[in-house]
């Protein structure tokens, strides 16, 4: 029996072709495929202006080098990958970490409104594991309190709210291209943004603050892409829709399978919204299932069924954040859902039989 795993990335011949015309050109660098790139990722997912570069830590970086000085907060949910929280500390900033909903996963409004200061410059809020986040909401507050908005993008490639892309969302909308995204180039990201002058900063910013040949106006660093990872990208959205309808698919399937489970709860998707499913997560409640996460994890790579969990841990009791800002006040939803959350596959690679297995073999375990 074949093992499923959580996601193996593999380039299609023509993204391969498409590669190897780059490399056999010798023109490497930041070029006109990124330029290419960053068109079609536009008119796709409904940017205004999109501005290509090295990852998706990058592109957080790149937007809070712009729009922090020394000491400014940033709301953050605890419980997401840490670039969302590092990159407000390397810019001279501050995260200021917040709780997040147990059913969505995403960061709780009402949780991070009551830490806003008058230092707080910005809300960071993340579309986690492809769900987005309530928009309007979000918006509001941000009017409320004068806030810049930058949406952490990085899982949710496809996603859309009340019918909408998520890219055309100001303030900034920040993408993640690592190998185990919706879409991958490798390493990449995408900053989109609806203000043009605040894009062209960005671009600057990224190529070490240049605006003329050896003339630098800002202090910026290399976050550029280079042509190679770019040529993939234009490859890649061409049969991206059809990657994003087999992780719905699958996704569909998981979500029947596990309805009738108790103990097993899956992610709640967002009212309004269309989950991208960049991971399928659940949380276990040993208490009704019989077993705990680390049990049902066990059993199912047993059964040939790779699982993984995001995450171990909440930001907030994260070493190095302890380490800078001191012991951290408890935020129990996240630290609840640290001990109790798995991630199963979903990803596109996975046929309609496989995930048939997986949710099959969830059921069996979990009644084991």
């Amino acid at each position: 029996m074949n093992r499923i795993g959580m996601g193996e990335v593999s380039l299609s011949e023509a993204e391969i072709r498409a590669a190897h015309e780059v490399l056999s050109s010798g023109a490497l660098r930041q070029g006109p495929r990124c330029e290419a790139f960053e068109r079609d990722f536009a008119r796709r997912f409904g940017a205004t202006h999109a501005v290509s570069n090295s990852s998706g830590t990058a592109a957080l970086h790149l937007v809070w080098m712009s729009i922090l000085e020394p000491g400014d907060e940033v709301l953050v949910p605890a419980f997401t990958f840490i670039a969302t929280a590092s990159t407000v500390t390397v810019a001279g900033g501050r995260p200021v970490f917040c709780d997040v909903d147990p059913n969505t996963f995403l960061m709780d409004l009402e949780d991070a409104e009551k830490r806003i200061t008058d230092r707080t410059r910005a809300i960071c809020p993340v579309h986690l594991f492809g769900n987005t986040m309530a928009m309007e909401q979000v918006q509001e507050l941000a009017r409320r309190h004068g806030l810049k908005i930058v949406w952490d993008a990085a899982q949710a490639h496809g996603a859309r709210y009340q019918g909408r892309e998520l890219a055309g969302y100001g303030d900034f909308v920040c993408y993640s291209f690592y190998p185990s995204k919706n879409m991958f180039v490798g390493e990449g990201g995408m900053t989109c943004t609806e203000d043009a002058e605040a894009a062209q900063l960005l671009r600057d910013l990224r190529s070490h603050g240049q605006t003329g040949k050896y003339y630098f106006t800002s202090l910026g660093l290399n976050y550029r892409m280079t042509d190679v990872e770019a040529a993939i990208g234009c490859e890649q959205i061409k049969g991206f829709d059809e990657k994003l309808a087999t992780r719905r698919r699958n996704a569909r399937i998981l979500m029947e399978a596990l309805e009738p489970i108790a103990g097993i709860r899956p992610q709640v998707t967002t009212e309004g919204a269309e989950h991208a499913w960049h991971q399928f997560c659940l949380v276990v409640d040993p208490d009704k299932l019989g077993c705990d996460r680390d049990t049902l994890m066990k059993r199912l790579d047993e059964q040939g069924i790779d699982t993984g969990i995001h995450y171990p841990k909440g930001l907030h009791q994260q070493p190095v954040f302890e380490e800078i800002y001191g012991k951290p006040e408890s935020l129990p939803v996240t630290e609840w859902l640290c001990e109790h959350i798995l991630a199963v596959p979903v990803h596109h690679g996975l046929s309609e039989e496989e995930a048939h297995r997986v949710a099959r073999t969830i059921a069996e375990v979990a009644g084991s």
